[in-house]
């Protein structure tokens, strides 16, 4: 069985095998470090598994992963642990910058086939 989760038809990446869905909790972060890259996985309420950079553009800490998982609206939603900006888990837009100017977070395709999430890199990046 494959479901597609956040995986757009760029063709342009390269998939790195991460993770069981199983071992990725509801409503809660795990970072992964995939080829070299620090990345934020979050599994939704509806099993959505969204990928984002492990890096606050705000406080320079690796700590994504670490946030508050919640919604704003449909949209599902990440509010950093250091300063609380909350940031969209599908396009990684600023949705609160808590007085600061919007920066947004890298988010990278993600997709589930038999149970074991993958995500995508751009390019060749961390290409094999």
């Amino acid at each position: 069985m494959t479901i597609e989760t956040t995986a757009p038809a760029d063709l342009g990446v390269t998939w790195h095998e991460v993770c069981s869905l199983k071992s990725l909790s509801r409503e809660r972060g795990a970072a992964a470090l995939v080829e070299g890259t620090q990345v934020a996985l979050f599994r939704t309420f509806d099993d959505h598994v969204h990928a984002v950079q492990q890096l606050d553009p705000f406080s320079g800490a690796n700590v994504m992963s670490r946030g508050i998982v919640g919604t704003r609206g449909s949209v599902p939603t990440v509010a950093s642990p250091m300063y609380k900006q909350v940031f969209d888990l599908r396009t990684g837009a600023c949705l609160d910058p808590v007085g600061k100017e919007p920066r947004s977070l890298t988010t990278y395709p993600v997709h589930v086939v038999d149970g074991v999430v993958s995500v995508g890199l751009p390019g060749g990046q961390g290409a094999r």
